[in-house]
Formats: C-alpha cells, sequence, structure tokens
C-alpha cells in the first residue's frame, strides 16, 4: 500500500509539480489549497505527510502547522515546509511551528523526494 502524502499550495504550479514528483515515486498524493482545506483533509484522510506552503492566503502554513501539530489526530502527521522564504529565520521559525524539514522553492525533484522519504 503507498503512503498517502498531503500537498497544500496555493500555486496551481507548485501543486502540480509536487503531485508529479511523488505521485511518479510511488506515493499517493491528495490536495489542498489553502490552510482551511489542509487541516479537513489532514483530519479526514489521515496522511503519513504533509508538504506544506508557507505563504498563502488566510491561514498561512505557519498558522497551519502550529494548529496541526497542536491537534489531537494530526500532531504526529510529519510536516514538510515548502517556501519562497529562504532565510534562516523563516527555517527556524518554520521548524518552531512544528515543521519536521524545510526546503526552499525551486527545489530539485529529489530534494523533495528525500525529504518525504527520510520522514516516512
Amino acid at each position: 500500500m503507498s503512503k498517502k502524502i498531503l500537498v497544500v499550495d496555493d500555486s496551481r504550479t507548485d501543486l502540480e509539480n509536487a503531485t508529479n514528483i511523488l505521485e511518479s515515486n510511488g506515493y499517493e498524493v491528495i490536495r489542498a489549497t489553502n490552510g482551511e482545506e489542509a487541516l479537513m483533509q489532514a483530519t479526514s484522510q489521515n496522511p503519513e505527510l504533509i508538504v506544506l506552503d508557507v505563504v498563502m492566503p488566510g491561514k498561512d502554513g505557519y498558522q497551519t502547522c502550529r494548529q496541526l501539530k497542536s491537534g489531537e489526530q494530526t500532531k504526529d502527521i510529519k510536516i514538510v515546509m515548502v517556501t519562497t522564504k529562504d532565510g534562516k529565520i523563516d527555517e527556524y521559525w518554520g521548524r518552531k511551528q512544528g515543521a519536521d524539514d524545510y526546503l526552499t522553492k525551486p527545489y530539485a525533484a529529489e530534494d523533495l523526494v528525500n525529504s518525504v522519504s527520510k520522514l516516512i
């Protein structure tokens, strides 16, 4: 059985890119385009990992990550934050919210696959 991954990104291009990379590596992908949708998908679909964009309208990735890590049902889901925010402080803040790994865009397909495979 393939591992289920939730990809969350408000950019259709980035969402398609991550989905294609993960599906071609044997993962089952479910998708969300914002933080609220991500929280609903995480509780209803029980993914093993979430690839989470930071910059999104409404609830951003930091808020979403914090909420996921404090939820009883979702606290153990691994989270890889993926963002254009490439400063050391951005990564520090992402990890402080509970992210298990942090990738900056644009990323190589192998970087995403390596990050995911080391966490699940």
